[in-house]
């Protein structure tokens, strides 16, 4: 059964764990050149051999959702927000490597708003580690942690943008295409109203990737990247990209509230 399948069928109320899984899944990956480079483009990055460091995170998207779905998980795949991701790469990888992927779940956690849990991905080459992704999700819901105040609203910064950007409609289904992730919250109108959206939303690693490609050829080899992902990008947007020294952000370029914000560390 397709996972996007087993994805919709999550929903369907039958009974759950209340922790998660201890396996780990694998696969041994390589790339294809044609796909590398339809991500490439629809994140806006230059075309050559070079992954872009988000990329492993697409080809182990299979693995996580594999993982997600499963009757022993927790919580239904669909419903989590995805509030933050960590990548860390110990050097550059290009389309020559063959990558042998692991993805597993741990540290589930209460959150003021219900709970959370890491979906953690490596991908090793000739059996060291490369790459690792740590991926945050929310299951909103009751939660024994005490709610406490509210974090202060974000100002809009008062530098103006260093580039701003154009983000159309079409870029929930172009990247839905490329990684795999046809939550139609991304490429549905209806499918974003059903789950409290006006319009498609943008993917979250979509964002992120679209801010790295503004730094192509500005960021070593080896180096870690931190986003939490703050309101959705509704589609179409014009959205400002900032960066100073480590920190990055994408705010709505007319009213400055915060779709992500970044850190690189070397």
């Amino acid at each position: 059964m397709p996972s996007m399948l087993r994805a919709a069928l999550s929903v369907v109320p039958f009974p759950r764990p209340s922790t998660l899984p201890e396996d780990t899944l694998t696969a041994t990956v390589t790339v294809d050149p044609e796909h590398l480079a339809r991500y490439q483009r629809v994140c806006g990055f230059r075309l050559d051999d070079r992954l872009p460091v988000t990329y492993p995170h697409i080809l182990g998207f299979g693995l996580q959702l594999d993982l997600m779905t499963r009757r022993d998980f927790p919580f239904p795949v669909v419903g989590g927000v995805h509030v933050a991701n960590r990548i860390e790469q110990h050097r550059q990888l290009t389309a020559d490597d063959v990558l042998d992927l692991a993805v597993h779940a741990r540290d589930l956690r209460d959150h003021p708003r219900g709970r959370q849990y890491d979906v953690i991905t490596t991908a090793s080459v000739g059996g060291a580690v490369v790459w690792r992704d740590v991926s945050t999700y929310l299951r909103k819901g009751p939660s024994d942690e005490p709610k406490g105040e509210r974090p202060a609203r974000e100002a809009a910064p008062a530098a103006p943008p260093h580039a701003t950007w154009r983000v159309p409609t079409s870029t929930g289904t172009a990247y839905a295409e490329a990684s795999g992730d046809h939550n139609p919250i991304h490429t549905s109108w209806v499918g974003a109203r059903l789950f409290g959206f006006p319009k498609p939303i943008a993917h979250g690693m979509w964002s992120k990737a679209r801010c790295l490609a503004a730094l192509d050829g500005r960021l070593p080899a080896a180096y870690a990247v931190e986003v939490s992902f703050k309101l959705p990008i509704l589609l179409p947007a014009t959205v400002g990209f900032t960066f100073t020294g480590r920190d990055f952000s994408l705010r709505d370029a007319r009213t400055g509230k915060p779709h992500l914000a970044g850190t690189i560390t070397a």
